[in-house]
């Protein structure tokens, strides 16, 4: 969600007030100290806007707890959130004016087979988070189910999109065999209306939401059928050449949080409503989706924190190419590092 910044115009009418405010002014900018850009060291700390590609929420509970708990801090960073779509983030570490950004993995293909020097450094969910998801008793049982059947899609674009896509082709579901329509973000309300058979969105949301209203829904977990690159951290090739410790630094953090997150969830929620207006403790939807947050972060228990793995790059890549949005196949290794990992 983009913010947009207010500026403030600051208007003199007196002619002998604007003599002297020019005055003052000129010498305050002789004494002001510059303003550094993103990402660089500002004295003992480096001042680090991170886009998070969506608004406020539980979900974010790893980063919550990493700069509440002084982790961020610890390695020299002085972070703030911006909470913008995730493509702006892509776009702003892509052109170097940001260090890092919050994406899932299909952004990463996508930047990269248009020539931006992105990389992704440490992967935080571990396990894709798209689900289709429909009511229970639907009479869907398997994804060949599905055929005939109306899907609803927030739109043919981003993570939901390629999500289905890759289930559809690992279900070996064609073109043709469903209906998909463009119904916004508005999945859940239109499972639960009956304006569609089923529905795409992320596992630790709009299932939740419904459930906890009353609404019993199954799901088909795309990460749990296809593996692909699940939601982390960007940089770009200048901050891995020439500040490797900031991206250390960064992961190593972020980590710690998740690990924090994973071990403490009680923790994890009252640290949160820090950050997030609104969220109370209390609030049992919310806890189920900080738990299926975690759930997402806890999967592959046997793989290093952080790590992705060539193949989720090759499913990720292979799918987006089915679809047509990219033309040719990169060698993996440049979409991702797993170098900077504590």
């Amino acid at each position: 969600m983009s913010i947009v910044n207010t500026i403030k115009i600051l208007k003199i009418k007196s002619l002998g007030f604007i003599a002297l405010a020019v005055l003052t002014l000129c010498a305050c900018a002789v004494q002001a100290p510059p303003v550094a850009p993103e990402g660089t060291s500002t004295g003992a700390k480096t001042k680090i806007r991170l886009p998070m590609g969506y608004i406020p929420n539980v979900q974010f509970a790893p980063y919550y707890v990493a700069l509440s708990k002084g982790y961020f801090a610890a390695e020299g960073i002085d972070l703030a959130f911006d909470y913008k779509f995730e493509t702006d983030g892509v776009k702003l570490v892509g052109a170097g004016e940001l260090p890092f950004a919050v994406v899932s993995g299909e952004q990463v293909v996508l930047a990269r087979a248009q020539g931006l020097p992105v990389k992704y450094f440490a992967e935080w969910y571990r396990e894709f988070p798209i689900a289709v998801f429909f009511p229970h008793g639907k009479d869907i049982h398997i994804p060949g189910d599905l055929k005939g059947k109306t899907v609803g899609l927030p739109g043919f674009f981003g993570a939901t999109f390629v999500g289905w896509k890759a289930f559809a082709n690992a279900a070996g579901l064609k073109d043709g065999d469903v209906t998909l329509k463009d119904i916004g973000f508005t999945q859940a309300a239109a499972v639960q209306q009956g304006k569609v058979d089923a529905a795409v969105g992320y596992i630790n949301n709009e299932p939740i939401v419904l459930k906890q209203n009353g609404f019993d829904v199954d799901t088909f977990p795309v990460g749990k059928t296809f593996d692909m690159v699940a939601n982390g951290l960007l940089t770009n090739d200048k901050t891995l050449k020439d500040n490797p410790a900031l991206v250390r630094g960064m992961a190593r953090a972020v980590l710690k949080g998740v690990t924090d997150t994973i071990a403490n969830p009680d923790e994890a929620m009252q640290l949160a409503t820090k950050y997030v207006e609104g969220l109370k403790t209390s609030d049992p939807t919310q806890k189920q989706v900080l738990l299926a947050t975690i759930a997402l972060m806890n999967a592959k228990s046997g793989d290093k924190l952080g790590q992705s793995s060539p193949q989720a790059w090759e499913n990720t890549q292979t799918t987006l190419v089915s679809m047509g949005l990219i033309k040719q196949k990169l060698d993996v290794n440049e979409y991702y590092t797993n170098a900077f990992l504590p």
